[in-house]
């Protein structure tokens, strides 16, 4: 399998350092509801680790789930994004993590994308953390000022080397300053609580009562579980000049060692030619698009006919292709005989070699097409293919009994659209009245996990 290592800036066969691929992944900060541009990276990760199984590797994956740490800048200045949501909604810290966290699941599922071997929350790896920043104060990488003890990066050959940051970028003033900083670049391993504010999630430390940096915890679950160096660690591309890059800093100093031999990034999904970003607002969930009539899965769909690494653009229009075409798959998949046959062996060589080059989703999507319409295939052996591919594409066409999807008429469908609208501003009576004017048409409403479905009585 080949795939784009941002650190090399080229395309790498993977080589297994052990028996399982190695991988990590960037889980959630959970503060909030995750919006789509963040599940896209979550759905390419997951495309990752299916086509990893595809190909007959086995994976041990690790995601963490960030429930401290986490500021509003990347500058270690601002406040803990955990705590500040806590404070807003009237929850305790510990209360709001746990509930982005079940949401962040509930997503997830509700995408097909497979849970991780471990999920790991940063606030159960405190001590290992603080073992981390004494190992790293022993070996002459830190220094303390008065809000907290910092990763010093001018004592590291190649910092930077991640992202390309030259030199001119890591001269004082490139990144935002907090005050007696060394260098513009260091960031914080430990912060020390104000006096003035009682913080709900605080430890005590060698250093002085606080909490540990976001780019510290990383390293510490990815070391617990995955040893250093491991195989694959992924994110978004936002993780690649600040986070990431910091999280090389450290495992260097601390192991001698790079912390991953292979670093994936997924690119932005884009709302206007701007990215989605839940600091700026604008913001769309997976809850959004429920409303909305929008299946989860017509998202993913929608999230495969791009390139992990290419941007996104996201709009009415985008999200209805989508629908459609997911629609139209599952109706051509529904009217294929159901009894298996024999997977098609040049359809499934050519669908391999195109994740084995580096995940290439559309052209895995339009292999699938052309098998479908391949008239020199019988239908059994189209199930069976399809159904094989679906192990990575993850659409749930297994389940598509056989025979046509039913077309529901215009006018039951703009009923059914209104009523999600009567829902959606709590207009319930209405909303059951619309119901029943359906019924009385000779249709049903059902809600379900993934938006509402039409029957016919």
């Amino acid at each position: 399998m080949e795939l784009y290592n941002t650190l090399t800036k080229k395309k790498e066969t993977l080589k297994p350092l052990k028996e399982k691929v190695g991988l990590y992944t960037c889980g959630p900060t959970v503060y909030d509801y995750a919006h789509i541009g963040n599940l896209r990276t979550y759905i390419f990760e997951d495309i990752l680790k299916r086509s990893l199984y595809y190909s007959d590797y086995q994976v041990e994956h690790v995601m963490n789930i960030t429930d401290v740490g986490h500021l509003t800048s990347d500058e270690d200045t601002g406040e803990d994004k955990v705590e500040a949501s806590a404070k807003r909604k009237k929850m305790t810290a510990f209360e709001l993590a746990e509930y982005y966290t079940k949401a962040f699941k509930e997503n997830a599922a509700d995408l097909n994308i497979l849970p991780p071997d471990i999920y790991v929350k940063a606030t159960e790896t405190i001590k290992e953390q603080i073992d981390l920043i004494k190992l790293l104060e022993e070996k002459g990488f830190t220094y303390t000022i008065k809000d907290g003890v910092y990763f010093d990066t001018s004592k590291l050959e190649n910092y930077g080397e991640l992202a390309n940051l030259k030199d001119v970028e890591l001269k004082p003033g490139a990144r935002v300053e907090v005050k007696e900083k060394k260098n513009s670049t260091d960031f914080a391993l430990w912060k020390f609580s104000k006096p003035e504010e009682k913080r709900q999630m605080e430890w005590d430390s060698p250093w002085g009562t606080g909490f540990p940096g976001w780019h510290t915890e990383c390293v510490v679950m990815a070391h617990k579980y995955l040893g250093v160096p491991f195989d694959i660690h992924c994110g978004g591309v936002d993780h690649i000049s600040v986070h990431h890059t910091n999280e090389i800093a450290q495992s260097k100093a601390a192991f001698g060692e790079n912390l991953a031999k292979l670093w994936m990034h997924g690119e932005f999904l884009n709302l206007k030619d701007q990215k989605m970003s839940k600091s700026k607002g604008g913001f769309i969930t997976l809850y959004d698009l429920k409303e909305k009539g929008v299946s989860p899965l017509a998202y993913r769909y929608l999230v495969l006919g791009a390139h992990y690494r290419s941007k996104l653009n996201f709009s009415k229009e985008a999200i209805e292709n989508a629908k459609n075409g997911l629609h139209n798959l599952q109706n051509k998949v529904g009217q294929l005989e159901s009894s298996k046959g024999d997977i098609s062996p040049s359809y499934k060589k050519e669908f391999q070699a195109a994740l084995s080059d580096d995940l290439d989703t559309p052209k895995a999507l339009e292999i699938t097409w052309r098998m479908l319409k391949d008239k020199n295939l019988d239908e059994k052996t189209k199930r069976a293919t399809v159904e094989d591919f679906d192990r990575v594409l993850g659409l749930d066409l297994e389940k598509m009994k056989e025979g046509p999807l039913e077309e529901i008429p215009e006018d039951i469908s703009n009923l059914a659209k209104q009523r999600e609208k009567e829902r959606a501003q709590n207009n319930f009576q209405r909303a059951d009245e619309i119901r029943e004017e359906i019924r009385k048409k000779g249709y049903l409403v059902e809600d379900t996990k993934d938006g509402y479905k039409i029957k016919k009585l």
